[in-house]
């Protein structure tokens, strides 16, 4: 009777772990171990890592020609979420350099997130980049100003003021700004970058930011 009652246990605990809720973005992060597993990263790679604008971005290596990128932008991921996830996003891989874009999705969570709570997140990731990889250029490109979002660019822009700041200060850094060539002569932020969403980007939109973000590229 005791053998019947624990194996009626052990089946109550292993269904009850199987239905366990994961993680937001579980799964993305464990498809991104089998393509590593099945492709392995190459070395020297230049590693993108962010939100949907990464995410988004399928044929980046065709807007760079010549170099080697890996895409692990995944959903629309914050930057607690990169956090998080840290060591599945960095420890697998030997880049020469990093380039990160997120930001906007924590301000999306919450409309009265302050920005100095969005830089702190991403000091923090930034130092686990740099623990990992002490010597290797890491890039932060600006906070978009969607249309879908012209509520939050307040915040958006003080975030952005003060990373680009924090950036100029470390070695081997840059802040990238892509926000002068999303705007037209008068300063307004070109709609017609954006899809219907007013979110997400054209294919204009990312040839925009290829030709900004170049001369940093490694």
């Amino acid at each position: 009777m005791n053998k019947i009652f624990s194996v009626f246990l052990l089946m109550t605990y292993a269904l009850f772990f199987a239905q366990e809720e994961k993680p937001m973005y579980w799964q993305e992060i464990q498809e991104f171990k089998k393509q590593n597993q099945e492709d392995p990263p190459a070395k020297n790679s230049i590693l993108l890592i962010g939100s949907s604008s990464f995410t988004k971005w399928t044929d980046v290596n065709e807007y760079f020609l010549g170099r080697t990128i890996i895409n692990r932008g995944f959903g629309g991921s914050r930057l607690t979420d990169l956090n998080f996830y840290a060591e599945d996003l960095l420890s697998p891989y030997q880049p020469k350099q990093i380039i990160v874009y997120c930001g906007e999705n924590d301000f999306a969570d919450n409309a009265k997130l302050e920005a100095d709570v969005v830089v702190d997140r991403f000091k923090a990731f930034y130092k686990k980049i740099r623990k990992k990889f002490p010597n290797i250029e890491v890039d932060f490109i600006s906070i978009k100003y969607s249309p879908s979002r012209t509520h939050l660019w307040p915040q958006m822009r003080e975030a952005n003021k003060q990373i680009a700041k924090f950036m100029w200060r470390e070695k081997n850094a840059e802040f990238i700004d892509i926000t002068r060539i999303m705007a037209d002569t008068h300063g307004a932020v070109r709609k017609e970058l954006f899809v219907e969403d007013m979110l997400h980007m054209t294919p204009e939109g990312y040839r925009l930011w290829s030709i900004v973000m170049t001369p940093y590229m490694k």
